[in-house]
């Protein structure tokens, strides 16, 4: 397989100079663990006292991170990214509500980026995550069985009816719709809600497209099962393949309620898993469709491996890469240079409401060196290269 990965050239062309030497700064300071720890508790004191940080936010890490502050806002960068073939998936990232008005808004504007994704060939697909529809306490409840109050009730009736509405849209506009996985207490309930639109909007090829965490020891066998349901079923699967996301607050709560993490023993065993899945996604390509979302290259490889191996077009609408925005630009500019689909994640959001998202970032790549030690080299390559040019 030809390395392609290592272009700087190709994953910084859309870049200034100044855009250049800023995410150079970011990832230099996300590269320091005590100095995320520092930030993040003083943007978080910032903002419970209302001082206005918004700009200097808004500057930095959001604008890095960010498409905009709404659907509007990013429709220059989709088309901006769109010149180089790289799609983009709009992500309406507003975390942690808990009041029925505030469900009912990311249904509206859940709604709005499925039309939006009906009107622009740039915007392949919808994406929402449960707990922006519904309370996560409610969904851990609905997961661990416990018994529902009638208010409880009549409260998940609204979150099924949400979750209907929006796949019922996707389906009748032919608008993949990706499902963001989540805590995995309260993944159960989602995993079964989302089963039931892959039954009812499935049947034809796949729209709904719920989400693996990989770090996660127990998803493999989860697919396999899923699988064995759609075939007696007859319904197709969709699946976003991550690693993971809440690995620190996983294992706290593991910790204090007493059982086993579920999060796989190491980073190898991780890095194993996901690629299980995606042989074995690519094993019964016939009625899966994949969105393999991955900042690791090795993975990335296998998966452009498989795909030649198997004969299958490298723009085949069954397989698609995806990326962060701000994140691994050579490998969805690389990817899409050489006729891959691929697509960046493109949060937007009120700043202070988009905070919790960006703090989760930030944590993550603290945690994984690797990956920000990577961004660091290929951003001070691209900066000599010009420099020498």
């Amino acid at each position: 397989m030809n390395k392609i990965f290592n272009n700087t050239e190709v994953a910084f062309a859309l870049k200034s100079k100044n855009e250049l030497n800023r995410a150079y700064f970011l990832f230099k300071m996300i590269a320091n663990q005590w100095l995320v720890k520092i930030g993040t508790s003083l943007t978080n004191f910032a903002l419970k006292l209302h001082l206005p940080v918004e700009g200097i936010i808004r500057a930095t890490v959001f604008d890095h991170f960010c498409g905009g502050t709404n659907e509007q806002d990013c429709l220059s960068v989709v088309d901006k990214m769109y010149t180089k073939g790289v799609s983009s998936v709009l992500d309406y990232s507003v975390e942690g509500k808990e009041e029925e008005a505030q469900f009912d808004a990311a249904l509206e504007m859940t709604l709005k980026t499925v039309e939006f994704a009906k009107e622009r060939k740039a915007i392949p697909f919808a994406v929402f995550k449960p707990t922006g529809l519904g309370r996560l306490d409610l969904y851990t409840k609905i997961g661990e069985k416990q018994q529902l109050t009638n208010e409880e009730v009549a409260e998940w009736n609204s979150v099924v009816a949400r979750f209907e509405l929006i796949c019922k849209t996707a389906h009748e506009k032919d608008v993949a719709l990706l499902v963001d996985g989540e805590e995995s207490w309260m993944q159960d309930a989602a995993d079964e809600l989302v089963t039931n639109m892959m039954r009812k909007y499935n049947k034809e090829k796949a729209i709904v497209f719920n989400t693996l965490q990989m770090y996660r020891w127990d998803r493999l066998d989860y697919l396999k099962s899923l699988h064995e349901i759609a075939k007696t079923e007859n319904f197709h699967i969709g699946m976003k393949l991550v690693r993971g996301a809440y690995m620190e607050k996983e294992h706290k709560r593991a910790a204090e309620k007493g059982y086993p993490t579920p999060i796989c023993k190491s980073k190898e065993a991780t890095d194993e898993n996901y690629d299980a899945a995606v042989k074995y996604m690519m094993e019964h390509i016939d009625r899966m469709a994949i969105f393999a979302g991955t900042h690791n290259e090795e993975s990335s490889y296998l998966l452009m491996d498989l795909m030649q191996k198997n004969n299958i077009s490298k723009n085949d609408s069954k397989i698609w890469f995806g990326q962060l925005y701000g994140m691994s630009d050579n490998i969805s500019y690389n990817l899409a240079a050489n006729g891959y689909n691929n697509a960046k994640y493109l949060p937007f959001g009120p700043v202070r409401d988009v905070m919790p998202y960006l703090i989760r970032r930030a944590q993550e790549n603290t945690s994984v060196a690797g990956q920000t030690n990577r961004e660091l080299d290929l951003i001070g390559t691209e900066r000599k290269r010009r420099s020498q040019n």
